[in-house]
């Protein structure tokens, strides 16, 4: 079977477990409504200028998060991988500040910068930037010595061994970096829009249904909506990163 015929096979399995298990009342479908009500409100919402709306605030904070994420991570991977000294130097900020949970830092966020689109923005850039520094500076450790010998007894200076020798090797695992930063950029922009209680976007939709009666289908169905377009930007970047970087295994492995 082709991979696309397995992923609707046990999508359509899920389906059908999720909606039995509703119908003989082993889960209450007053928390769970079953499948079907929730892919029709699904297709509803989609329809609806509003809910567009949200979704396109919602993926608009995640594009200029990414950007500014990427923006601010390889030139800063760059330097530290190029730079034994430096990056040894700033390891413990890094290791400090990489574990702390972006989620935890929204009321902070809120203080500081308020509860519009900036702090959900300024979160998921702080949580995206990690996954890009660290593949980058690892890429530059799995350099294989000998090039950079052989560029340097060619007469190449520093800057055109890191053009021509180093950057070609770290793009595929700055791409993976990218590709998995995508995915916790999205989180962290839905759940600020959750948590913080934003104008607009689809986390500010789920919290309205919520408290709204305690809507659960459309709970659900925006939820799925946010999850598709996770799949959907996840699906795209390995795509494009098979076609950039076909000839590099980086691509096709989990970043460290």
């Amino acid at each position: 079977m082709r991979p696309i015929y397995r992923n609707l096979a046990g999508l359509i399995a899920f389906l059908g477990v999720w909606e039995a298990a509703v119908r003989l009342g082993l889960i209450n479908d007053q928390y769970v409504p079953p499948a079907s009500v929730v892919l029709t409100r699904t297709v509803e919402l989609l329809g609806q200028e509003d809910f567009l709306r949200d979704v396109i605030a919602s993926m608009l904070a995640w594009a200029i998060a990414m950007l500014a994420a990427i923006g601010i991570a390889v030139p800063a991977g760059l330097l530290l991988g190029s730079l034994p000294g430096l990056r040894t130097a700033t390891t413990a900020i890094v290791e400090f500040l990489r574990p702390i949970p972006s989620v935890a830092l929204i009321p902070l966020a809120i203080l500081v910068i308020g509860g519009g689109p900036e702090s959900k923005i300024a979160l998921a850039i702080y949580a995206s930037v990690w996954p890009i520094l660290y593949n980058t500076i690892y890429a530059f450790t799995e350099i294989d010595p000998l090039l950079i010998d052989t560029a340097r007894s060619c007469g190449a200076k520093r800057g055109r061994v890191l053009a021509s020798v180093a950057l070609p090797h770290a793009a595929p695992f700055v791409f993976t970096g990218i590709r998995m930063s995508a995915a916790v950029a999205l989180i962290l922009v839905v759940s600020t829009e959750f948590i913080a209680g934003a104008s607009t976007g689809i986390g500010r939709f789920i919290l309205d249904a919520t408290s709204g009666g305690g809507r659960m289908d459309l709970v659900l169905a925006g939820t799925i909506v946010a999850g598709l377009l996770g799949y959907l930007v996840n699906d795209g970047l390995e795509r494009l990163g098979g076609r950039l970087f076909r000839w590099h295994a980086a691509t096709t492995t989990e970043a460290v």
